[in-house]
């Protein structure tokens, strides 16, 4: 009888550190928001005012911050054509120096915004493929009954990477110097060196490598992360069945970015549930938090400094996202988003409201504000902070893991591609028009992400059916039997086609060593 999947200690520490991609994309889009208002960084990149004091305008602020999410877009693009031609663990490797480059151009810029804008756009480039390709190695590596909590680990690196750089900046902004913002920038080269170096010590993904011929290193690789011999049962029984699906995927010749949206097992849902899973995720508000916090609260006066303030909503951020390790396997993906989406609906229009009935306007005096002002910004931190704390348990991490978990290998790299490329694409149209639209409207831009919240609870509840406890080759069937959503829970797959994968794998297994 076969076995369960063992909990492998080195398959959590290979996740653990491949999720490290993540940290180099939270750390980035932290550390910016601390930089657009730190004195040299704004005499440096921002312009001169008529009573000589220099200032960044918000059309500024939009092309430093969103150049990098218009590189990630390209990036997570690019990476569906490196994976495979390169493995996952070359891509990596690839991405990674690309990233560590373009750190290098930001560190070494004086006065250019035209350098400080093409080092960002070249790191969004290595992070935006690094988003890609986590969750797609990290899924074809982790055993299926901890696959959500180790991709859940990826969304954990991405807000522990937001949170370091808030300290750092915390210490840094202080400095009357380029050392204020050189210093947390550049460290991200240190970041990228280190994934780099790690990668050379690291496997290939097994699925990669019986889709590319190379039987014996898979079973070499399956038996190295599950802590057993190359002989074992359990090793034998994961090959053959991994080998069956990737031979059945792969008869119809080489695949094709439209196959992405055929019908064949209803690849069209499962491709647009990951892209619009991502573009909701954007448009909840967490990331405007994160990019333009520092700017946002300097008008809420709670009497607390900007970065103290961001500071503490990234240790919420770190905090939230920890018990998503739990409630990822005990809630599933369907009640995490579900309750996820409601919350934080509610914590949007709390702040939207409050700060546009209460809120001092923009530049107003510490000294000017009334007491209701003070109250209104009270209560706006506080909702942004849980709104935070609800984004790190649910929608955070759920989209990465409902995204490594849903494609067969045939198409996983460019579906998984269209995913990312999706959250890079509305990541650059919220960093690029956020300051624009806050300009005009404050803080009622809270309820653009309010009706997207509300958007996003009714087409999950009627799209996004529930991946849990599942193999990757599982989830085909799910979609075959044509189940609605809703009645998704609990969904097991039949004995004929365990029966069948089990059978088609023994008669016709991949060569032996």
């Amino acid at each position: 009888m076969a076995r369960d999947v063992p909990t492998s200690r080195r398959a959590v520490l290979l996740a653990i550190f491949i999720a490290f991609g993540g940290f180099l994309f939270g750390y980035d889009m932290g550390v910016i928001s601390g930089c657009l208002i730190m004195p040299d960084f704004i005499r440096r990149f921002g312009q001169e005012g008529m009573d000589g004091q220099y200032y960044l305008s918000s059309s500024r602020q939009s092309i430093i911050v969103s150049l990098l999410s218009a590189g990630t877009f390209c990036g997570a693009i690019a990476q569906a054509f490196t994976s495979d031609r390169l493995g996952r663990r070359g891509s990596i490797l690839f991405w990674s120096a690309i990233f560590t480059v373009g750190v290098a151009i930001q560190t070494g810029t004086t006065y250019s915004l035209v350098q400080l804008v093409i080092g960002r756009y070249i790191a969004g480039l290595g992070v935006g493929s690094l988003s890609a390709i986590v969750p797609l190695y990290n899924g074809e590596t982790a055993p299926k009954a901890i696959r959500g909590t180790i991709l859940v680990i990826y969304q954990v690196q991405i807000i522990s990477g937001i949170f370091l750089s808030y300290v750092l900046e915390l210490g840094s902004h202080t400095i009357n110097n380029s050392a204020s913002w050189r210093l947390p920038i550049g460290l991200q080269m240190v970041w990228g060196i280190i994934l780099l170096s790690g990668m050379f010590f690291l496997p290939e993904s097994p699925r990669h490598l019986l889709g590319t011929g190379r039987g014996n290193e898979a079973r070499k690789v399956v038996a190295e992360l599950n802590g057993v011999s190359e002989d074992d049962p359990l090793v034998i029984e994961i090959v053959e069945g991994l080998d069956f699906a990737i031979r059945a995927e792969n008869e119809g010749g080489k695949a094709t970015w439209l196959e992405c949206f055929s019908t064949r097992n209803a690849l069209w849902r499962r491709t647009i549930n990951g892209m619009m899973l991502q573009f909701i995720q954007q448009l909840n508000g967490q990331n405007f938090y994160y990019y333009y916090g520092d700017t946002f609260f300097q008008s809420a006066g709670a009497g607390l400094s900007p970065y103290i303030i961001q500071t503490v909503l990234g240790a919420v951020s770190v905090f939230g996202t920890l018990p998503a390790l739990y409630f990822i396997e005990a809630w599933g993906r369907r009640k995490s988003l579900l309750l996820g989406a409601a919350a934080q609906a509610v914590c949007a229009l709390i702040v939207a409201v409050v700060g546009y009935t209460t809120l001092a306007p923009t530049g107003t005096p510490t000294s000017a504000l009334t007491a209701r002002n003070r109250a209104g910004g009270d209560v706006v931190i506080a909702f942004a902070v849980f709104q935070v704390f609800s984004f790190g348990t649910t929608w955070g991490p759920t989209p990465w893991v409902y995204l490594g978990e849903s494609f067969p290998l045939r198409v996983r790299p460019k579906s998984i591609a269209l995913g990312s490329a999706t959250n890079w694409f509305w990541n650059f149209m919220l960093s690029f028009f956020s300051p624009r639209i806050v300009d005009r409207i404050g803080p009622m831009i809270m309820m653009v992400f309010f009706g997207m919240l509300v958007f996003g609870y009714i087409y999950v509840y009627f799209a996004i059916p529930e991946t849990k406890g599942l193999t990757l080759e599982e989830v085909d069937e799910l979609y075959r039997s044509g189940i609605p959503p809703w009645r998704s829970v609990g969904w097991r797959p039949s004995e004929k086609h365990h029966h069948e994968v089990h059978e088609k794998g023994t008669s016709d297994s991949v060569e032996k060593p």
